[in-house]
């Protein structure tokens, strides 16, 4: 009998170590989960994201303006704004300066930007220029960039107004010619477009020579674009 009670005594005990035992693995483990979870959490906090490339297509309103680097300023370092405006240049081929067939086009290729800013359409409102083949020409430029691998996020800014200058421009074409066909395209490819045209209407004051932007037009035109993409942003969730 007393030999039976210190057998039950004796595998009570190695019961209750065994209990003990897987217990403090059991602990153990649910512990080494939760170190490795909070590194690995850790490590995707501390990881900087790469920043979202943003190509600003466009003339001299854009290469000679700082609509790009108040952009560059306003969205913040998780974002990178390039200028590829190119002075002279146009929508149509038929342009002496076609913006397709300039360094910069293919520099902003190279770029793979996520968002692109397109703003042409001011030079071909010169008087001497015709729009015949305008939307099939844009359409292309358009193309180049949803060729791209990625999904591009590509906006078309309707270009500021012309006011009196000496430099050909004639604001009835940008009004009535190229504007038009600017929201004609859209609505063929289904992009959104940016009103900059109304937004500098009434100020004149912002230009320099009634074509090209002083200050405070590139930071009306770089707020509306940071709009824009903010607001692009949101709605992609």
């Amino acid at each position: 009998m007393l030999e039976n009670l210190t057998l039950s005594h004796g595998w009570r005990t190695m019961k209750a170590k065994l209990v003990l035992l897987a217990t403090v693995l059991a602990i153990l483990i649910v512990t080494m989960s939760c170190v490795a979870l909070f590194f690995r959490n850790f490590n995707k906090q501390v990881e900087p994201a790469l920043p979202i490339n943003v190509a600003c297509i466009g003339d001299s309103l854009t290469e000679w303006s700082n609509y790009p680097a108040n952009l560059q300023t306003m969205l913040g370092t998780n974002y990178s704004v390039r200028n590829f405006g190119v002075a002279e240049a146009a929508v149509s081929t038929n342009w002496f300066k076609p913006y397709t067939k300039q360094p910069a086009f293919r520099d902003s290729l190279d770029f793979q930007p996520s968002i692109v800013i397109i703003m042409l359409g001011t030079n071909d409102a010169h008087i001497d220029q015709s729009t015949y083949d305008f939307v099939s020409d844009y359409e292309t430029l358009i193309a180049s960039y949803q060729n791209l691998p990625g999904d591009q996020r590509i906006i078309i800014v309707e270009p500021p107004p012309i006011y009196e200058n000496g430099l050909g421009l004639n604001s009835s074409n940008l009004q009535e010619a190229v504007i038009p066909r600017i929201e004609k395209v859209a609505d063929n490819m289904n992009l959104p477009v940016l009103d900059v045209n109304t937004a500098l209407a009434n100020h004149p004051e912002y230009f320099v020579d009634g074509v090209h932007v002083n200050s405070d037009g590139a930071i009306t035109i770089a707020t509306e674009v940071d709009e824009a993409i903010i607001l692009e942003d949101y709605a992609a969730g």
